[in-house]
């Protein structure tokens, strides 16, 4: 079982920081391959496991969960070729990759990242998922409000400052029907990746965050097999 990164691992993301040409990350493929993608494709094939037993619905596969390590920078201001973190997203298998809410974790020079939910949907998901939420508050209140999801700081995300058009200003969920980004999280320094027990702590974390991708998914999995939850 895999149980972390190395320091080989954060050692070679500052190195490339400091070195984001694509020149380089050539040169330094090698090193990359063995300290960097070699550990987060064994987690990953790891989770493939773990995730049965809590989230089956979700996808742990190398080839669908790593990120590319080369950026687009055709409409960033940011030229930096090379991306310098590694992270493996786990989405919903009927929904597909990059769409509706899924799990998600980085490691950085600077930080770890282990999340989960919905972080940019679009005007046709977010309404849908608002839908679910007015009729179904009760369950989200349930899942944000256990004692594991409130030590990891309850649900947060981009809000608005009024309810929506379309659901009663007095609604039960107004606090919830006023997000844009429905997210879960826990960050830790970057040193975190390479303990011996950061594998375990990953699990627990998305285990976590699992019920909250289910509920916000329902709705969007709904219109797209055309069988609405109900």
């Amino acid at each position: 079982m895999p149980h972390s990164f190395s320091p080989k691992t954060l050692s070679f993301l500052r190195t490339l920081k400091r070195n984001n040409e694509r020149a380089w990350f050539h040169a330094h493929r090698d090193e990359y391959d063995t300290h960097v993608r070699g550990p987060m494709v064994a987690i990953v094939e790891a989770l493939a496991s773990d995730l049965k037993g809590f989230a089956p619905e979700l996808v742990a596969d190398p080839k669908v969960s790593l990120f590319r390590p080369f950026r687009d920078t055709r409409f960033s201001g940011d030229k930096a070729p090379i991306k310098t973190n590694i992270a493996a997203m786990f989405p919903n298998r009927t929904l597909g990759r990059m769409s509706g809410a899924a799990l998600y974790f980085e490691v950085t020079p600077e930080h770890v990242w282990i999340g989960g939910g919905m972080h940019s949907p679009d005007s046709a998901q977010l309404h849908a998922v608002r839908e679910h939420i007015a009729k179904h508050h009760r369950r989200l209140d349930a899942i944000v409000k256990s004692a594991a999801f409130k030590k990891l700081g309850g649900l947060s995300g981009e809000t608005i400052s009024r309810v929506p058009r379309g659901f009663p200003k007095e609604h039960a969920a107004a606090d919830y029907l006023r997000h844009k980004q429905f997210l879960g999280f826990r960050e830790e320094p970057a040193a975190f990746a390479t303990s011996p027990g950061f594998y375990k702590e990953l699990v627990k974390a998305l285990k976590t965050l699992g019920p909250l991708v289910t509920f916000l998914n329902e709705p969007l999995i709904g219109r797209a097999t055309g069988k609405p939850h109900v």
